[in-house]
């Protein structure tokens, strides 16, 4: 479920990128084309999202029971530019996320306390991106360092970036390389743990020093943009993908028709390649037409189809509401049974209906408000956006999220 939100939020802070993208801000040239190379704020952006969910198909408890869910994610970012002795601009973005959780699935890894550490968590993810550009060509290159942490997982990041442009400027390429070397801590469902003898609060349970085992995972994308002409442009993402190591869940539960129960087991590899297309059409001074159409397909057979329409829609110089709609149509992996469903002599299983065969709606709605003299009268604040989204699923899981973006220049 939490692999869930973190779904949810990260197409929720796409969708808000596509609105808040600006052209980068610099110092006033004047007839020598001097820049300064002082460090300089651009811009500040701070994101809140608050997120809930609800369904009676949790993992941990072998795909039955309660899927309630929320989160409460806050991201500060804050980009700064110096020009080189070269002219060449240097970009500096430092991003901080706290995410803090409250899960009542993942508090039945043991239900015999009454609270235990897993309820709830805090992730704390900072990280600093370095980005060079060339202001005449268009082109730039930039590495990136990440980190998070939780109570039961740890991951360093690293990325490096790559955009060239044509002398036209109207194509744009780009090359993203990522790698997460991630630790997850061995937590078994307390009835699966070595020396368990029975119900009941056990403070050798509630202290246990958790085995630890590796997970890392590699991913490239890349994207030809294209304009076509004054009202089309277009945009094609390939994102090829591998992981290798703990890929399961240990304390979600897994039920056999012998009655027996085990922890979940899936390959300890998996490739993944979804292929995007995207496509935006300026029918007017007033409205925008986006589209988008992804194919996803990985080794463990999951198949997915998704597409999104927006309109946004300008009211005024300054005012405009942004309406969407996302579909999906997902094929589930063959490791996936329901409840009690699992063949005895199966090497792989789940019962995570995220990886089962659904389809899902995703709608809302979006309003964004950047009066030239800033919001409320406040130059610094450019602008002040608010969105909510309604999500629904076959597997009769629900969820809403409402996030709040402002920018500072």
């Amino acid at each position: 479920m939490k692999k869930l939100f973190l779904h949810i939020a990260l197409l929720y802070l796409g969708i808000l990128s596509t609105h808040a993208q600006t052209k980068p801000q610099t110092t006033p040239s004047d007839t020598t084309n001097y820049h300064s190379r002082k460090l300089q704020v651009d811009e500040i952006n701070f994101v809140s999202a608050y997120y809930h969910q609800d369904g009676d198909h949790s993992a941990v408890t072998g795909g039955i029971g309660t899927e309630k869910l929320t989160d409460f994610a806050n991201t500060f970012d804050l980009q700064l530019s110096k020009f080189n002795q070269r002219g060449r601009k240097n970009t500096f973005l430092f991003e901080l996320g706290v995410d803090h959780y409250t899960s009542a699935s993942s508090d039945k890894i043991d239900p015999s306390t009454i609270s235990s550490a897993s309820m709830s968590d805090t992730r704390v993810y900072p990280s600093l991106n370095w980005t060079q550009s060339n202001e005449t060509t268009g082109n730039s290159f930039g590495f990136t360092g990440s980190f998070s942490k939780e109570f039961d997982y740890q991951s360093f990041g690293g990325a490096f970036n790559l955009t060239r442009l044509s002398k036209d400027k109207n194509t744009q390429f780009d090359v993203k390389l990522q790698a997460f070397l991630d630790t997850w801590k061995v937590i078994l469902p307390v009835e699966l743990r070595p020396g368990y003898t029975g119900p009941g609060f056990d403070a050798d349970h509630e202290n246990l020093k958790y085995p630890s085992a590796p997970r890392n995972s590699f991913s490239a994308s890349f994207s030809i943009s294209q304009v076509i002409n004054q009202r089309l442009q277009a945009l094609f993402v390939v994102e090829p993908s591998y992981q290798h190591g703990l890929l399961a869940t240990d304390y979600q539960r897994d039920y056999f028709t012998d009655g027996s129960e085990r922890i979940e087991n899936l390959p300890g590899s998996r490739y993944k390649l979804p292929i995007s297309a995207r496509f935006n059409y300026f029918l007017d001074d007033r409205f925008i037409i986006r589209t988008f159409y992804r194919y996803y397909m990985d080794n463990w057979g999951v198949r997915a189809h998704t597409a999104e329409l927006e309109i946004p829609v300008k009211l005024s110089s300054f005012f405009s509401i942004s309406p969407f709609y996302r579909y999906n149509n997902q094929t589930g992996t063959r490791y996936f049974a329901p409840y009690g469903e699992h063949n005895p002599n199966d090497k792989y299983y789940t019962s995570d209906y995220d990886l089962s065969t659904l389809n899902s709606d995703f709608y809302g709605a979006g309003i964004r408000f950047s009066p030239p003299k800033g919001v409320f009268g406040w130059q610094h604040l450019s602008m002040l956006e608010l969105r909510y989204g309604h999500y629904t699923r076959s597997t009769a899981l629900t969820s809403n999220i409402v996030t709040l973006n402002l920018k500072f220049k």
